[in-house]
């Protein structure tokens, strides 16, 4: 298993936190748990679990991406699709499909992928948003799955990690006072009222 506890944050960017905050926060339900700013920026966090946050930058300028659906092809550089976001019950994923259309979001109808039941939504910032909940009667963490008829040459290689593919590192660092750097986040453990 790797060390990972999660993901700490996913970080976007917005041109209008107001609006992100009202989304996020007020309707998703995610507390607004940090917040840095200077005027010239600012960069919140949201708590989407006890592990995992997603953060927004707003700075000036920042417009909304292109419309571009779930899953859709595309060509050209490009790096995001969406971010999947788990619940806990098909009971949570209904309720939030109501709240979403109730606030006037498009939503999509519950798709059954097999090992999730998903529905899909956009942002206030058009950032592509899918909601899903696990299936208890099949469990790819427990028992991975490689259904892809023409998988990559490394997908052939199975579901665990092979670390005999990169080399070990000669020296093993270790973290003190002179190797970690000052942040502007720092002022959180000093106090910011």
């Amino acid at each position: 298993m790797p060390p990972f506890t999660g993901i700490n944050h996913l970080a976007m960017a917005t041109g209008d936190m107001d609006a992100t905050i009202r989304f996020w926060r007020d309707l998703l339900g995610a507390r607004l748990v940090a917040g840095l700013g200077n005027g010239k920026y600012r960069h919140y966090f949201f708590e989407l679990s006890p592990t995992d946050m997603i953060a927004f930058f707003e700075w000036d300028g920042v417009e909304k991406i292109p419309l571009k659906d779930h899953g859709v092809p595309v060509k050209g550089p490009f790096v995001f699709d969406h971010v999947a976001l788990g619940v806990s019950s098909s009971t949570e994923l209904v309720a939030l499909k109501s709240r979403l259309e109730a606030a006037g979001f498009w939503v999509s109808e519950i798709i059954d992928h097999g090992f999730i039941h998903s529905i899909y939504s956009f942002d206030p910032n058009r950032i592509a948003i899918e909601f899903s909940v696990s299936i208890d009667a099949v469990d790819v963490r427990k028992s991975p799955q490689m259904c892809d008829s023409h998988p990559s040459r490394a997908a052939r290689e199975g579901a665990d990690p092979l670390p005999a593919k990169w080399p070990e590192p000669e020296d093993q660092l270790s973290v003190s006072d002179d190797t970690v750097y000052p942040g502007e986040g720092r002022i959180f453990s000093t106090g910011c009222h």
